[in-house]
């Protein structure tokens, strides 16, 4: 007998409760507001703009501290969000107790390069991370973060990050 799939608004229930699990995990990303929305497997990182985040009133910009956390932080999900995806839709991601899902470690960063190309504006900002490589130990990333234009980016940047160990 050939199993029915399950119904598409489950998948998507399920789905949107591992990614809000992943993200309450860490506090400072609840601090800075960021949310994340998910297109299948793509995640856009949404910080929203608050007062708190300037860095320069006079121009006023957002402080360049927010910005480099925002993207290390869409760095940082977007590869957990691809290892959970993995495991998630292989079904080896233990998913019977939403509230105690067995998420595994987050990757610990080496490095994290950001160019700030012009100021950011006291507005919403927006943040997609593209993994360039993606080991077993190791991986690559590269963030791009822009406002108002997804062709006008405010900032980027080139992370390098240790993988959790994957559980057998």
């Amino acid at each position: 007998m050939i199993k029915r799939p399950e119904p598409v608004q489950i998948v998507k229930q399920r789905r949107d409760s591992v990614l809000r699990a992943l993200v309450g995990r860490v506090p400072y990303i609840n601090f800075l507001g960021v949310t994340f929305e998910r297109r299948g497997d793509e995640l856009t990182a949404i910080m929203p703009f608050k007062d708190e985040l300037i860095g320069n009133p006079l121009l006023p910009a957002l402080h360049g501290g927010a910005t480099a956390a925002f993207l290390e932080v869409t760095a940082i999900i977007s590869l957990s969000w691809g290892m959970i995806w993995e495991d998630m839709e292989s079904g080896a991601l233990e998913i019977d107790d939403i509230d105690n899902i067995a998420l595994p470690r987050l990757p610990k960063t080496i490095d994290f390069t950001v160019d700030y190309l012009r100021s950011g504006l006291p507005r919403d900002a927006y943040a997609r991370a593209r993994i360039t490589r993606a080991g077993r130990r190791y991986a690559s990333v590269y963030v791009e973060g822009w406002q108002d234009n997804r062709d006008r980016l405010f900032a980027q940047a080139t992370g390098h990050f240790v993988m959790p160990k994957r559980s057998s």
